[in-house]
């Protein structure tokens, strides 16, 4: 401000100082950026193809990505095959003494539109969507029931290209690609690099990761999909990721949403004449295929397809069946849910762990303690955390260790994920002092500004301390963290510890006997 004492004409004058210094303000840290596939990417005449969209709610997701109503905004093809015996892993029906599975057109397996569902129906808020394709033809057949889903209309290509739209965004905090394990072993294991190799660039973001094979893991074999999954990640950006074991069962698609039209391609003839062969005389059933039949192409077949259910016993357990099936989701889309939730209610310091995940009915593999050992501390370190259901309080997330395990700084996801807001945040805050003067004046500002803000986290039990000196330090000066050179440069140099609270992952309580006294 200028000297108002220089003015020439004789008069009162008004000079204002600033009382307080510059101020850190936290940046958002559950602010996830979903990547797939939708049935369009258009708003009010404009494509937003390959173009992140930032959206607070599931209904602003809809009006951007998904068709208007009444429209099927997702419609999956299940075919009903005859099976000679028994499936070691996976759902199936015995239906008059003989054994069918449901198994999915590849093609129409999609699983970004649930998965966002399932982060908003676990708390999330403000996301990012980058949509990178619509949905690709069928290819009217079944897969083989015991392969993994691979979804050839999913190109790596479009996925990569959908992830490096966000190197200009700074604010998502998560990169999650549900549809990442539909791609085959190696384009899973590229883009899987990829996250983890972009979340360490930027330095802004952890990277969600779902496992290939948690879809319908077999009890035995389900660690040759770790160890597949362990190789795939590769070695670089581990601190940056984060891996949820297995699938969920979920109940986020309603018995509303489908129909008999989702069965064998839409080919109703081939459903009905299973289902008068396996029920026999029915003159209900026949009433009703009759109605389906003559029925307009503008008819409910909500409405339809429940009166099938009333009258047709097997095509009951058919169409629950297909509802379990579609309901089977990877869990990156609820964990981007969880961290928000948690974040927003306790801070991002706290380890999204031993929370109940809503909307999950069971993982798709029951895993206990002995099963844990190795998905939680194996010798290469890379962990992968366990959905596990605990009687009487559900499906609870059961770890909280980044693929960095054997690292004692970056073991921790909350650990990870704190650092990212504490190096974010006063990143943006020193910006205001670039190009100022290098010298005691500023150097006192910047310590003040960043301890002021360090002091803050510590009173909301960010940092592990019995007071701040114990909990942080922030130096910054001639002689301290710069040399005469330095300042000739025009390099002002900063140094920050902090201590962050570590999760207590084993609780020991010890138990002894004590002799009988008086």
């Amino acid at each position: 401000m200028t000297d108002p004492l220089s003015g020439k004409t004789p008069g009162v004058y008004i000079n204002e100082i600033n009382a307080f210094p510059n101020s850190i303000v936290q940046v958002p840290t559950a602010v996830p950026a979903f990547i797939g596939y939708t049935p369009k990417a258009e708003y009010n005449g404009k494509n937003y193809l390959n173009k992140p969209v930032k959206v607070n709610s599931f209904s602003e997701f809809e009006e951007y990505f998904m068709p208007a109503r009444p429209a099927q905004p997702y419609s999956p093809q299940y075919y009903i095959t005859e099976q000679s015996a028994a499936p070691a892993n996976g759902d199936y029906l015995t239906l008059k003494n003989k054994i069918y599975t449901l198994d999915p057109d590849p093609n129409t397996i999609y699983y970004l539109y649930n998965s966002v569902r399932l982060f908003y129906q676990n708390g999330g808020g403000t996301a990012y969507i980058v949509s990178v394709g619509g949905y690709g033809s069928p290819s009217e057949a079944a897969m083989a029931h015991d392969e993994n889903i691979v979804n050839p209309n999913i190109k790596l290509s479009e996925l990569k290209a959908g992830l490096q739209t966000l190197t200009k965004e700074t604010e998502p905090t998560m990169y999650v690609v549900p549809e990442a394990t539909l791609l085959s072993k190696d384009d899973n294991a590229s883009l899987m690099q990829a996250m983890l190799g972009q979340s360490e660039e930027m330095e802004t973001a952890v990277s969600i990761l779902d496992v290939l094979g948690g879809h319908s893991p077999d009890p035995v074999l389900y660690t040759q999909d770790i160890e597949g999954f362990r190789e795939g990640v590769g070695s670089k950006g581990l601190c940056y990721g984060v891996a949820y074991y297995p699938f969920l069962k979920t109940t986020i698609t309603q018995g509303s949403e489908l129909g008999y039209t989702n069965f064998n391609g839409g080919n109703t003839d081939a459903l009905f004449a299973l289902l008068q062969n396996l029920e026999g005389a029915n003159p209900a059933l026949e009433e009703a295929i009759a109605l389906i039949k003559n029925a307009s192409t503008d008819a409910n077949v909500g409405d339809m397809n429940q009166a099938l259910m009333i009258v047709s016993k097997v095509y009951k357990e058919l169409f629950n069946s297909l509802l379990s099936e579609v309901n089977v989701l990877p869990p990156s889309g609820a964990m981007a849910g969880i961290y928000t939730v948690v974040d927003n209610n306790r801070g991002v310091w706290v380890p999204p762990a031993n929370v109940s995940i809503s909307a999950a009915i069971k993982p798709t593999l029951d895993i206990n303690n002995r099963m844990q050992e190795d998905l939680n501390v194996p010798s290469d370190g890379k962990a992968v955390n366990a959905l596990r259901l605990f009687i009487g309080r559900g499906v609870l997330v059961w770890g909280a260790r980044t693929l960095e395990g054997n690292s004692s700084d970056w073991r921790y996801i909350n650990v990870r994920r704190t650092m990212i807001m504490l190096e974010q945040s006063i990143k943006m805050a020193i910006r205001a002092y670039v190009f100022e003067p290098n010298d005691a004046n500023t150097w006192v500002n910047v310590q003040s500004m960043i301890s002021s803000f360090l002091n803050s986290v510590w009173k909301q039990g960010g940092l592990v301390g019995s007071k701040p000196a114990d909990a942080f330090n922030v130096s910054v000066g001639l002689g301290s963290t710069m040399t005469p050179e330095d300042i000739l440069d025009g390099i002002m140099r900063v140094t920050v510890k902090v201590a962050i609270t570590h999760p207590a992952e084993f609780v020991i309580i010890t138990f002894q006997q004590q002799m009988q006294k008086g």
